[in-house]
């Protein structure tokens, strides 16, 4: 089930394995037949873990959403509740064990707290007089969970919201206690290297562990040799921009969730001979997405402009190996085509729903009418939008009122997007005018409602929506200098990583790839225009412990997103790792994979009106 994730440089199953362990380990803790009552936000990033098999095989016979009021009927001898440690989830999980039948035989409640056990949650717990219904209260390390063969996420949809906005510092103890987990299972990491007041956090925290830990390390021979810690408002202009990679689009149109897309289902119907008029489904088609399928694994990280040509080369190759049946004459040739028949017809599946979610894009990034079928970003201008992301990347006009964005204030476009590029205006220009700044204030919320001024707020609290307090604009000295515009980027065969964004190098991958070769000394004046400190560590290794490094291994380094990361930038890094004079190898984590409307959402604040 979870091949994928042995087949990259580093074998990211054995972090899964562990993870398994462990919730075996509890569940059988309670002795008995159970049921499990699901935080919601939980059942996506444990499906990464656990399938339901597992459960089964631990007597958990039945599961449920938590809901307030009463418990589903379930006759089992235990309850357990896997949640977050959240205030208001106490108070659900409260009603419901008081309001359980007493007439009953009586069941044992059990808490499974996610990633951390809370205090104040017990506490809140102890208010509402149910804490000694419990028989086990325990708690599950669910840091850095595998998503891919090189890609691990904590899944903290707040980090970057607690971090800047509310100074919050858990998600970056949860980091800290997520890589110490890694270095159990890896080896230690002997070089560290970070950018932002949030990774010398981190690094500060993990160190702190370290030595708390000294005597009881694994002797285990290093996996990784460096680690580089980058907070995500160091780069603050990449998660704005419209990623053009094909997977990066599929996560902007439609929402990828922990590894899995909902799409319309009018592409994917099935139409058979004599059935012109029968109903189209309705129900959305479920995909999983990840390089256990070998086309997808193949086309994810291209620009979407060379997409079509893979899926056409794809198709006659698929085409030719059916084909292949009629040269097939003796009785070995037959079994030989025959047992190659379910791999081929899985490839043949594959390639029929990746040439529909093709389709579904290029309706939407082609300049066409809207149609019922669409979602709202097709009833825009999909390349007016990226024009003017593209001026304000090369530095055109970011200092005045664009007017663009005032004739989608205008026609009451979807408020995300404008909030998009007004943030990559501000950005771009190292803050606005003032008297630009207070024109779009008053616009957006004239248009949109004056309950988003909290929204404005956060934006200008967290950097991206601000007023410039300096003539000076460090901006294109920094795109300059690390060359994040590239003119003439090639989106066929790329030699640079700005293919991702058709022409912008993300600054976040830029800054990685210098480290590994110049390094970071030779831009040590752009480093001091970005925000935060930057460091370097080292950690000593056990004698014995020194890697050899044969002539022409590539090294390995884990980049760690503080804040999130988009599937460009892990396209990017992906792109890094496969250059043959690269000499690096990347393995991604982040503490959310975003998109920079599910960034822009994790920030806005739209207080509750009782009607």
């Amino acid at each position: 089930m979870a091949a994928h994730l042995c087949y990259g440089r580093v074998n990211l199953n054995i972090l899964r394995e562990a993870a398994r362990k462990d919730l075996r380990e509890f569940l059988d803790k309670c002795a008995g037949s159970k049921a499990i009552v699901w935080d919601e936000y939980l059942t996506g990033p444990f499906g990464l873990i656990a399938q339901y098999s597992l459960l089964k095989e631990h007597e958990v016979e039945k599961m449920f959403t938590l809901k307030a009021g009463r418990l589903p009927p379930a006759d089992v001898k235990n309850i357990i509740f896997f949640v977050r440690p959240r205030l208001e989830l106490m108070d659900i999980i409260a009603e419901n064990v008081m309001s359980e039948d007493k007439m009953q035989s009586p069941r044992e409640f059990n808490i499974l707290f996610v990633p951390r056990r809370s205090m104040l949650c017990e506490q809140r717990l102890k208010e509402q007089g149910v804490l000694g219904s419990f028989t086990n209260i325990d708690e599950y390390i669910l840091d850095l969970i595998p998503y891919d063969g090189d890609l691990l996420s904590m899944e903290c949809e707040s980090a970057f919201r607690e971090c800047y906005l509310e100074n919050d510092q858990t998600s970056l103890y949860h980091t800290a206690k997520g890589l110490m987990t890694i270095q159990a299972l890896y080896g230690t990491i002997p070089q560290i290297f970070g950018k932002g007041e949030c990774a010398r956090h981190v690094a500060n925290m993990m160190l702190r562990m370290k030595r708390e830990f000294a005597g009881s390390q694994t002797q285990i021979l290093p996996v990784f040799d460096t680690l580089l810690l980058l907070d995500r408002n160091v780069d603050l202009l990449t998660p704005l921009a419209t990623q053009l990679t094909y997977e990066g689009l599929i996560d902007e149109i439609y929402g990828i969730t922990n590894g899995y897309v909902k799409l319309p289902p009018e592409k994917f119907a099935q139409k058979k001979q004599g059935e012109g008029g029968k109903d189209l489904p309705t129900e959305p088609k479920k995909l999983q997405l990840n390089s256990a399928e070998e086309l997808y694994a193949e086309i994810r990280d291209k620009n979407f402009n060379a997409v079509g040509a893979a899926l056409s080369k794809k198709a006659k190759i698929i085409s030719a190996a059916f084909e292949e049946r009629h040269n097939a004459k003796t009785v070995g040739e037959i079994k030989q085509f025959v047992s190659q028949l379910p791999h081929m017809q899985a490839a043949r599946s594959s390639l029929a729903n990746h040439t529909s979610i093709a389709e579904l894009i290029k309706d939407i990034t082609s300049n066409v009418l809207p149609t019922r079928l669409l979602p709202p970003l097709a009833s825009e201008t999909f390349f007016d939008n990226l024009t003017v992301e593209q001026e304000f990347m090369t530095g055109v006009d970011t200092d005045k009122v664009n007017t663009y964005i005032e004739d989608c204030i205008a026609q009451k476009d979807p408020l995300i997007k404008i909030l998009r590029l007004v943030c990559m205006q501000s950005v771009c220009n190292n803050g606005l005018k003032q008297k630009v700044l207070d024109y779009y204030k008053r616009e957006i919320l004239q248009t949109y409602g004056y309950e988003y001024i909290l929204t404005l707020n956060n934006l200008e609290k967290t950097g991206l929506l601000k007023p410039q307090t300096t003539t000076r604009n460090n901006y294109p000295t920094i795109r300059k200098t690390l060359k994040l515009w590239m003119e003439d980027a090639n989106e066929q065969n790329p030699n640079d990583i700005s293919y991702v964004y058709s022409g912008y190098a993300p600054l976040s991958v830029r800054l990685t790839q210098v480290l590994a070769r110049p390094g970071w000394r030779s831009i040590e004046e752009v480093l001091k225009m970005l925000p935060g400190p930057h460091f370097e560590e080292r950690q000593p290794l056990p004698t014995g412990l020194h890697k050899k490094r044969q002539q022409g291994e590539n090294r390995t380094t884990l980049v760690f997103f503080l804040g999130g990361v988009t599937y460009a930038e892990i396209a990017a890094l992906r792109f890094l790792s496969q250059m043959e004079e690269g000499g690096t190898e990347y393995i991604i984590a982040t503490t959310k994979l975003i998109n920079g409307t599910s960034w822009i959402k994790s920030l806005m604040d739209k207080p509750e009106v009782n009607i």
